[in-house]
């Protein structure tokens, strides 16, 4: 990874934690989110996966359309730090739902 990676890195970490706090305490089930990304086809690879507790929290998101706010919540936090981020990019899982097909291996499913 090239330095410039690395700091682009650090600096998509740390945009995202904050979000993960703010989330933490705004919604029940949710439980932390993570980021993949190839530099190589940043920003387009760039890819925030929100983890919730199970799939009917999921559904309540939806249902209420809080999934909207948590994305575009990322996408400011993002475009402050003069990263481009579409809606598309971020992306809703459930704990159950890794367990059920990946047998709980993250980093399997989020390749």
């Amino acid at each position: 990874m090239k330095k410039t990676d690395k700091k682009l890195d650090r600096q998509i970490t740390e945009t995202l934690t904050e979000v993960c706090d703010m989330l933490l305490d705004q919604y029940q089930g949710f439980e932390w989110l993570t980021h993949t990304v190839k530099f190589s086809a940043f920003p387009t690879s760039l890819k925030v996966v929100c983890i919730f507790e199970n799939d009917s929290q999921l559904t309540g998101l939806v249902l209420h359309k809080e999934d909207v706010y948590i994305q575009n919540l990322i996408i400011h936090k993002l475009q402050q730090q003069g990263i481009k981020l579409q809606t598309k990019q971020v992306v809703f899982d459930s704990e159950t739902r890794c367990e059920a097909q990946h047998n709980g291996n993250w980093a399997k499913r989020l390749k």
